[in-house]
């Protein structure tokens, strides 16, 4: 038998290893978090079962918020892709952005994107489906989301195992055209669809929502595949994943509107790893919190130039409700959209407005514009555009066709096309749906007044040209698309393509 003098040295030599197994460990740097951030082209709240929309079902998203964060009052920079798209990317509201203010318009080299950012810091970016835009980049064919691949398994196929990822789950879905029919096909109850209070009543609105449900439902999955794949290769605990829409719905005084139909989306927030499951927060957030929240858990100094506020905060809380007092309000604003104004005017319906608990503030700097495009599309900047601003569908021709039918379709047509006046103001505790103006109304003289000021007072800091000087140049920028045409342009399409097919051979023969 040994005695203890002789094991002595063996005893030590087990401790000294052990305490530098130990302080290996914890010098070693925790693995940094990989982010899948899941985008859908025009889905508006609250259009998720998580909500309490009784028809849509969207498991997955109800799976993120159950397991994760339900945010209440999540909302865009501006309710027009692009615009919405280069806010979130860069993370600084989109009248900073010059021309990427607009829709289908030019991405300035001078803005650096988060997923570049992350690249340079060792993350793997990648992107499927719609990225940034409509538009084009000043640098021909920049990569402003990271590698494009054809889905996200083909994105984890070729990821390098010793790098984080950041990767942009894109889709089309819900945006218009829809296949007539789909909803009603899946099997929806058009009776039990809670109609946004600006729609007429009609079997044939109904069904339109229905359709717009089916694809917002088929984004569901695409994002719950990407969660499986997550899990099947153990990475589910340690990746954030955020799921959101870019603006509302395409239908009336929805996308390109002001309103919440328009500017306020679904966002949920799971990381199993850090964030406390089960919580809904009313904390107000923009879609440009978005990329200060990546750099942070990502340990990325934070740009100077990032207007929005890192999230992590109320991720990581154990609270719900609402966690930061300062989160009272929200900024939302627009610029061009569609030029679809008389000729030659090519401007678009420019407003800012400041959403709170309790009021929503608008100022409108061209009310004489029209806010959803002119009617007469003869006379139309881009010839045929027809209410330009409103994307064509089943609902939009029935508001119009039917406007005369009685006092209630003239209303609601007109809140949707007709013109508005420089200010409005509506007060959600009588009025959640924001339909009546109340800016004139006396008793809120008040509070015009402070909400006026305090949204000036932001918009300068923020350096927002409407209101340092120099918004004009927003008109001015190059528009890059098209717009919705008359219906009957439409329906003639093939006719006149035939008529120039017959010019043009006409014009080649020998005389």
């Amino acid at each position: 038998m040994r005695s203890w003098q002789s094991t002595l040295p063996l005893f030590i030599g087990l401790i000294v290893s052990a305490l530098a197994t130990s302080v290996r460990a914890d010098d070693a740097e925790p693995r940094r978090p990989n982010i899948l951030f899941a985008i859908a082209d025009d889905w508006g709240w609250p259009h998720a079962g998580a909500y309490g929309d009784p028809v849509v079902q969207t498991p997955t998203f109800d799976r993120l918020a159950r397991d994760g964060v339900l945010f209440e009052h999540a909302y865009v920079s501006s309710p027009s892709c692009t615009p919405s798209r280069g806010a979130i990317l860069t993370g600084q509201y989109h009248w900073r952005l010059k021309g990427a203010a607009n829709l289908w318009s030019v991405f300035p080299d001078a803005f650096r994107t988060y997923p570049h950012i992350l690249e340079e810091a060792g993350y793997d970016t990648g992107v499927t489906g719609k990225g940034w835009g409509p538009g084009r980049t000043e640098s021909p064919n920049r990569p402003l989301v990271g590698r494009r691949v054809k889905n996200f398994r083909e994105f984890l196929a070729s990821h390098p195992e010793d790098k984080p990822f950041c990767f942009w789950l894109g889709s089309s879905d819900p945006h218009r055209p829809y296949k007539a029919g789909t909803g009603v096909g899946r099997g929806m109850d058009l009776d039990a669809i809670r109609l946004p209070a600006c729609f007429p009543d009609s079997d044939v609105v109904r069904s339109d929502v229905a359709d717009y449900y089916f694809e917002v439902e088929r984004f569901d999955r695409l994002v719950g595949d990407a969660v499986k794949a997550l899990e099947e290769i153990g990475e589910l605990d340690n990746t954030l994943i955020l799921m959101t829409g870019d603006h509302g719905m395409p239908f009336p005084r929805c996308k390109s509107n002001v309103y919440d139909s328009g500017t306020r989306v679904p966002l949920a927030a799971c990381w199993p790893n850090r964030v406390p499951a089960g919580r809904v927060v009313t904390d107000f957030v923009s879609l440009t919190d978005l990329a200060p929240t990546f750099f942070e858990i990502a340990g990325v100094p934070i740009p100077e130039d990032v207007t929005g506020r890192s999230l992590l905060p109320i991720l990581t809380s154990e609270q719900s409700g609402r966690i930061d007092p300062a989160r009272d309000h929200v900024l939302v604003g627009k610029e061009r959209h569609v030029p679809s104004q008389e000729a030659p005017d090519m401007g678009g319906y420019p407003f800012r407005a400041i959403r709170t608990d309790r009021f929503l503030f608008v100022r409108n700097f061209e009310p004489q514009r029209w806010p959803n495009g002119t009617p007469n599309h003869t006379k139309a900047a881009i010839p045929g555009t027809w209410y330009g601003d409103t994307d064509n569908g089943p609902t939009k021709t029935y508001m119009i066709n039917n406007r005369d039918k009685d006092e209630t379709h003239r209303r609601l047509y007109e809140l949707s096309f007709g013109k508005r006046p420089a200010i409005e103001l509506y007060d959600l505790s009588s009025d959640p749906d924001q339909l009546v103006n109340v800016a004139d109304h006396p008793e809120f003289a008040e509070t015009r007044r402070q909400l006026n000021q305090r949204l000036t007072d932001e918009l300068r800091e923020t350096g927002d040209p409407r209101i340092i000087g120099g918004g004009e140049s927003f008109d001015e920028y190059p528009y890059l698309g098209g717009g919705p045409k008359h219906p009957d342009l439409q329906r003639n399409r093939p006719q006149r393509r035939r008529q120039q097919n017959q010019q043009r051979q006409n014009q080649r023969q020998p005389k």
